[in-house]
């Protein structure tokens, strides 16, 4: 079996991939046009011009706009199924969808509609898709403009089916991990894991705060651990995920180029690591790519990328059955 049917055949789970960001250029073209006198171009070589970020503040930028095409419970579900479509192609079978549930709220979608909208769109997906779903609700960077706590409010009193996660995206620099702690203690107290982004494109003093502070239980990014080897001797004694998004990295610039990336060095260091896709729609990626990205350019053989896709497994918040039956079908391949 040649690697790329190897990749491709793997079945995998994506645990870091962000709703908005991992919509199709058609599914955006389609949204756009729905908007013709807006800022987010209506022609495919236009879109895809758009979405080449200069910087990773020029990508906040871009995303941001992107958000606010969707105005409707309807343009999320349709986002939702979207995705699965798009995940079932490159055999991911379990999935945790990253919703910036405020950012929707603002753009005039009520409560209930968004709540019965990621309902419908995660059974549309497992019926159709056969992939499952579960939500991490993460916070907006700073746009919510009170430390996340009206992400945490709307994720313990609007708790659709399969929230299982609490995040924290956006801008970094602007946006001290610190500052979140009220807000993650409330939706801990609810009962969901911690998955914040930190270390993407700031020190790693971020990450720390990220453990301490949010008590994160994942890592979104962290490539910046590896400047510190008390942090990496942390995070892989305390087993500690970072979600990595090699693609990611290099079209936001967080990181300079795939050469540079620290991915390898994480996995030396003996850190959990898992690999996905973040906003693959924008940076035109899948995660087979991201696989064979590892293969191509980190030189992971078959074995380390069933490792890949068995750590992604194990650090899901998946239901034990699912996990059990992944981990099976991975070992037999």
């Amino acid at each position: 079996m040649h690697i790329s049917d190897f990749v491709h055949t793997l079945p995998k789970a994506e645990l870091h991939v962000h709703l908005v960001g991992a919509a199709s250029v058609d599914t955006v073209l389609a949204l756009a046009r729905n908007h013709p006198d807006g800022p987010v171009p209506t022609d495919e070589a236009a879109l895809r011009k758009f979405y080449e970020f200069t910087d990773f503040r020029h990508f906040i930028n871009v995303y941001g706009v992107v958000n606010d095409l969707v105005t409707t419970g309807e343009d999320v579900r349709t986002l939702v199924v979207g995705y699965a479509r798009d995940a079932a192609r490159t055999n991911i079978r379990y999935a945790e969808l990253t919703i910036s549930a405020t950012s929707h709220l603002r753009a005039g979608i009520a409560p209930d509609e968004l709540v019965e909208a990621l309902d419908a769109g995660r059974k549309e997906a497992l019926a159709v898709h056969g992939v499952a779903l579960q939500w991490i609700f993460d916070v907006p960077g700073i746009w919510d403009r009170d430390w996340g706590m009206t992400s945490a409010r709307f994720a313990s009193e609007y708790r659709p089916e399969g929230l299982v996660g609490f995040g924290l995206g956006g801008f970094e620099s602007d946006s001290p991990r610190t500052k979140f702690r009220e807000a993650f203690a409330m939706a801990r107290d609810a009962g969901l894991h911690m998955v914040p982004h930190a270390g993407e494109t700031t020190p790693p003093s971020e990450i720390w705060a990220a453990v301490h502070d949010l008590q994160a239980e994942r890592i979104g990014h962290g490539v910046s651990a590896v400047q510190d080897p008390e942090l990496l001797r942390h995070l892989a004694g305390e087993g500690i995920v970072v979600e990595v998004c090699p693609t990611s990295n290099i079209r936001t610039g967080a990181v300079k180029s795939l050469d540079e990336h620290h991915l390898p060095r994480l996995v030396e260091a003996g850190v959990p690591v898992t690999i996905s896709t973040d906003d693959p729609g924008m940076f035109h990626t899948d995660l087979d790519r991201e696989y064979l990205v590892c293969h191509e350019r980190f030189g992971f053989g078959r074995d380390e990328l069933a490792g890949l896709a068995r750590a992604a497994v194990r650090a899901s918040f998946a239901p034990a059955e699912l996990k059990d039956q992944l981990l099976k079908e991975i070992d037999a391949l």
